[in-house]
């Protein structure tokens, strides 16, 4: 099991979504893909299209602008 880490701390929508889904494609089943971003909008995103992809999603962490969302594939 790897862990693939998508950081797009800074970006704005739509990259953190595109470059979350670039993540899910490449990962092996069992894997965690981490995204960590600042971007509000991408926040309520990710996990509504992880959800439509029906995977796991196991943490969303918030530290001040930061968060973190963690992902199973």
């Amino acid at each position: 099991m790897a862990v693939i880490t998508v950081d797009c701390r800074g970006e704005t929508c739509p990259v953190p979504l595109v470059e979350t889904r670039k993540a899910i494609r490449k990962a092996a089943p069992g894997d965690i893909i981490e995204v960590i971003g600042t971007h509000p909008s991408s926040k309520k995103e990710i996990p509504l299209a992880v959800q439509a992809l029906n995977l796991a999603i196991l943490e969303i962490r918030e530290e001040g602008d930061v968060w973190t969302i963690r992902i199973q594939r």
